[in-house]
Formats: structure tokens, C-alpha cells, sequence
């Protein structure tokens, strides 16, 4: 009945739909404002909401014809919501979350636990099922489940998550304020540069947090996440679960150094005060953007979308003073704020010849290159797994609201498939997170029906010998993916109605991602505090007076964190201060 429900609804509703989040965007644009925002995801909008409250009049421009970037949720499919990139919130800094008050303006979020299910492509013996391992917060429960694979391996996880949970800590007052302002200490008059020694405050509290800890912290953020996991454990399914957050959104794998610092950046957030929790948004992650808009207008902030920039306006004296819309109208302001990458900002909206050839030269050797294909899916019923087969009642099991690790057996799986996708090749046995909202948020797809989320990874941007994606490339490799998930769970492949596939380059040409990059710039060390987007631009300002970056190709990055734009934010604030 279920099916005959879902397919019946896809064939009758038509055409795809997009959510427009009805807030004060539809108000009349102005042709000033003191504070112009281009790009309305959800660090813009933070950073809109911030300059609001601030006393700073402020507007939103954003390109598409719904609010959130990456943050946004559509119905691709008729009568199913998507998140259709980004699709986990636990990043979110709390402070915004209160200052903002989040809640008040809409967002719900459902806690997940547990948060991770890894089943296994093998035989079960004695007619049992496969073996599985479900991770979440029972710490008991835990231990019993990496102790079907490992005794030794359960017995060192709670003092692994101890030792994680340090560093991940000290990092925090990292990510609230620019980075250290390296040219305001070493140049200019006395007074100035002792002012300037105040940014080295965020630096000191880290290392005070650290202490005798900041050895293991530089080894974890500079070395292959496989040398730290083979010292803690000796099982495969438990190291290449972990390993999966050292490598998810990044073209790199476990072996190679680095991988440990984005494994520390996926497990420094929190949720509803639970640390390192991750949970699903009612209604998609487009309700967090919503709920920021919704905060941000209550001060007074205006926010439009379908208005593409064209170009930022510079004026005689060399200062940003407002933006041209795609249709030729002109808006005035005081500053520009862009969330959009540093690519895109310098070199399709800010005019050429305001901008050092050197400095250009540099941004367009910023890496954004980007191993992730977004797939989701509407089905008619849920999956059934061999390793934990659906219950009589239909009913979902704790491990369909897990973020479902498949490919994930052994770390040498996910080594062979990064290698594939560095060669042009899209991974021929990709490492697939899944996840099925809908268990916990009934908004999102009729009843007895499901939207899944496949994050898959490796797929170039360009395929072997330069080639781009045709449509036949992009059907094959989502069929690819879905032939792995049918060994795990027979039947899902008759279950799907409908399908949306998102390589490298969509997500580029729909979100605005330079490369499809989800964090707007590969992650690595050399792309890090002060050196994101570049050491020049590391503290928001660029070489134009006025223009600021908001977005999370700033420090401190990717994931749906509004750090960006609430540091952009209070740099631009002091700046009109002082002026």
C-alpha cells in the first residue's frame, strides 16, 4: 500500500517543486543599505543577523530562489523534502544558536542514537545475520559491540573517546575568533601592535586547555588518521568507521597526513549540550537557514531571493560601495559581504583591475578539489539489511536513523577507492554514508515512504582524460552505488522512486561550490587559520576596502558552523567603528 502511496503521489504531483522559506524576503529592495550580504546560506545569514543586531541596516542577496546554500532543503522529488547537500547539524557554534534564538524562530532538531551503523559483507554463521557495529552513546553498549570484532579494541575505547574529547575541546576557542593578526603584532607604531597582541588571547586558552596534551594534538592534526587508529585499535570494521570522518568531504584517505585534523573537525560540535552529537532538522537543513532568517529579520534585516550579483561596485577611492544585480540594478552600501567562495568573489565579482595580479594569481590556486557525489533517494519502503533485518511491524530498527557506513568493512576498501577517484576514475566500490531522516522527522515523505541521503566519495571533478560528466556518467555511477547498497540491502534497488544525483560539478553550478568542493576549499593543513582562504585574506578583509568574506571558506571552515559569518560579522562591526 505504501508503495502504490509514493508512486502514485510522484506520478500525479508533476513537476520538480523547490521551498522557498517564506521570510521577510519578500520585501522591496532598496537601492541602499549600510551592510550588503551576497548569498543567503546560512553563514551569510549569520552574518546578516549579526550586523542587524549591531545597529548596522543590512541586506541578503541571494542567487537561487530559495534561502541556505548548501544548507536548504527542496522537494526534488514531488512529496518528498530533501536536504539536498548538506544533510547533519551538529557543528552549529552554541552561542549563535542562544544569541539567536534558534529555537524561538523554528528550529527543531531530532537527536540521533544511535549515530553510526557499520554492517558487514560476509556470511552469517550458524544462520545468524552478518555481523554489524551500531555506535552510539551507551558506552556499554559500545564496548559490547566493538567486542564481537575486538575484546582488546572495546576495552580502549572509552579512554580513545576521552582522549579525543581533549583536543577536540581546546580547539573550541579557536574557532570564535579571527586568527591571530600576524601583521598588526609585527608592524606598524608600538601602541597598535601591542594592541594586536589581544588575538594571540583564543591561541593561549588553547594551549592552556591542551597543556601537556599539545603533542598528541599536533599529531593528530598533522598526521594519517591510520597511524593514530592502528596505535588504539587492531579491528578493521571499528578503525574504518572512524577513519570515514577523517576523509568525508575531502579527497584524501586514512594514509595520507592531515586526514586526522578533518576527523577532529567532525567531532568538535555539539548538540542540545550533548558533545559530538549530530541529529537530523525538521523539515530538512533548510530550516536552519530558515530559523537564522527568521532571527535575522526580527532585527530588522532584509532578505531576497532570485537576486544574482553581478559584479561589487568600486568606488573612485578604491572601497567596495555596493553591488549590481545580474538585471542591471544598482544597490548601494557601506560594506560588502560575500559568502561566496574566495574564487568566485575575486574573480567573477570583483572587478579585475581593483585586484593586485599577484593576489589573483594566488586565489586561483586555491585548491577546491572535491571527491563528493550527493545522491538522494525517495523510496516506497524501508531498507532491510542482512545484518539487521526489519522487524515484523515494519517498524524502523535503531540502526536506520544511524549515518549507515557501507564499503566501510576495512580501511583497505576506502584506500582502493581513493585511489580510483585520483586517477579520473569514479570509485567502482565507493565509500557510502547513508542516511534516512525520515525515521525521526515525519515532515519529509508520505507515510510509509522514506527519503535517503547517500554522501559518496570518490568522484573526480573531471573524469579520466580530462573528460566532463555526461548524463550517462552519472546515472552509471549512481547505479553503482546502488548495486553496493542492494548487497547489504536486498530489494532497495526496486524500492527507489525517484533519484537526484549531485557530482562535483552540479554542486558547483547549483550551491555555487568552486570545484563542488561542500567546505568552499579543500581542508588541508596548508588551507587552515591562517592560511584560509589565503594568509593574506585570513582575517576576512580583502584588498578591497569595504569587502569582506563571510563564508566557510574562511577560518574556521566547512560543516554547517556559522563561525565565518559571526566572525566576519564582528570584523566588519569594529571596522565601521573605528571609521
Amino acid at each position: 500500500m505504501a508503495a502504490a502511496v509514493c508512486r502514485s503521489r510522484v506520478s500525479q504531483t508533476g513537476p520538480v517543486l523547490g521551498i522557498v522559506s517564506r521570510t521577510c524576503h519578500t520585501t522591496t529592495l532598496k537601492t541602499r543599505y549600510d551592510a550588503l550580504v551576497i548569498g543567503g546560506g546560512h553563514n551569510g545569514l549569520v552574518a546578516a543577523a549579526y550586523l542587524q543586531k549591531g545597529g548596522i541596516n543590512t541586506a541578503v542577496l541571494e542567487r537561487r530562489h530559495v534561502l541556505g546554500g548548501a544548507a536548504v532543503s527542496e522537494e526534488i522529488i514531488p512529496g518528498f523534502h530533501f536536504s539536498r547537500a548538506s544533510y547533519l547539524l551538529s557543528l552549529l557554534r552554541p552561542h549563535i544558536y542562544r544569541d539567536l534564538e534558534l529555537k524561538k524562530h523554528g528550529l527543531k532538531v531530532y537527536m540521533r542514537d544511535p549515530h553510526a551503523f557499520t554492517p558487514m559483507l560476509e556470511e552469517g554463521v550458524g544462520g545468524r545475520p552478518p555481523r554489524s557495529l551500531l555506535l552510539g552513546s551507551d558506552l556499554e553498549k559500545n564496548m559490547q559491540e566493538i567486542g564481537k570484532f575486538s575484546e582488546k579494541d572495546a576495552k580502549a575505547f572509552p579512554a580513545f573517546l576521552t582522549h579525543l574529547e581533549k583536543l577536540a575541546c581546546a580547539i573550541h576557542p579557536l574557532l570564535d575568533s579571527p586568527p591571530v593578526d600576524i601583521p598588526g603584532i609585527t608592524q606598524g607604531p608600538l601602541r597598535s601592535r601591542l594592541a594586536a597582541l589581544k588575538t594571540l588571547r583564543p591561541l593561549v586558552k588553547s594551549g592552556l586547555s591542551l597543556g601537556k596534551n599539545i603533542p598528541d594534538f599536533y599529531e593528530l592534526i598533522t598526521a594519517p588518521i591510520l597511524k593514530i587508529l592502528n596505535r588504539w585499535f587492531e579491528s578493521e570494521p571499528l578503525r574504518a568507521t572512524l577513519a570515514t570522518d577523517a576523509v568525508i568531504g575531502a579527497m584524501t584517505s586514512p594514509s595520507n597526513p592531515g586526514s586526522g585534523y578533518v576527523l577532529l573537525h567532525h567531532i568538535m560540535g555539539e548538540l542540545e549540550k550533548e558533545k559530538g552529537a549530530w541529529g537530523y532538522v525538521e523539515g530538512g537543513m533548510g530550516g536552519v537557514s530558515k530559523a537564522i532568517a527568521n532571527s535575522a529579520c526580527a532585527s530588522g534585516a532584509a532578505i531576497f531571493t532570485e537576486k544574482e550579483v553581478g559584479q561589487v561596485l568600486i568606488g573612485k577611492d578604491g572601497r567596495a560601495e555596493g553591488v549590481v544585480l545580474k538585471d542591471g540594478t544598482e544597490v548601494r552600501s557601506k560594506i560588502v559581504l560575500s559568502n561566496a567562495t574566495a574564487y568566485t568573489t575575486f574573480t567573477k565579482l570583483a572587478p579585475e583591475s581593483s585586484l593586485p595580479p599577484e593576489f589573483v594569481k594566488a586565489v586561483s590556486q586555491i585548491d577546491y578539489t572535491s571527491p563528493v557525489t550527493k545522491i538522494n533517494v525517495a523510496v516506497d519502503r524501508l531498507p532491510n539489511f542482512l545484518a539487521a533485518p526489519n522487524a515484523p511491524d515494519g517498524k524502523p530498527g535503531p540502526h536506520h536513523q544511524c549515518s549507515i557506513h557501507l564499503n566501510c568493512e576495512s580501511v583497505d576498501v576506502l584506500e582502493a577507492a581513493y585511489r580510483e577517484g585520483k586517477q579520473g576514475r569514479p570509485s567502482s566500490r565507493p565509500m557510502l554514508e547513508m542516511c534516512i531522516p525520515s525515521v525521526l522527522d515525519p515532515t519529509l515523505a508520505p507515510p510509509g515512504c522514506h527519503v535517503v541521503s547517500i554522501f559518496t566519495q570518490f568522484t573526480p571533478y573531471w573524469l579520466e582524460g580530462g573528460r566532463a560528466w555526461a548524463e550517462e556518467d552519472r546515472q552509471n555511477f549512481a547505479n553503482s552505488a546502488f548495486h553496493w547498497i542492494e548487497q547489504y540491502a536486498p530489494g532497495f534497488k526496486s524500492s527507489i522512486v525517484g533519484k537526484d544525483i549531485l557530482t562535483p560539478p552540479d554542486l558547483e553550478r547549483i550551491f555555487g561550490l568552486t570545484g563542488g568542493n561542500i567546505f568552499q576549499g579543500a581542508m588541508t593543513l596548508d588551507q587552515l587559520y591562517l592560511a584560509r582562504p589565503l594568509p593574506s585574506v585570513s582575517d576576512y578583509r580583502s584588498p578591497i576596502k569595504g569587502l569582506y568574506l563571510c563564508g566557510s571558506g574562511c577560518h574556521p571552515g566547512g560543516g554547517v558552523m556559522g563561525a565565518s559569518g559571526w566572525n566576519a560579522a564582528l570584523t566588519a562591526l569594529a571596522d565601521i567603528r573605528r571609521s
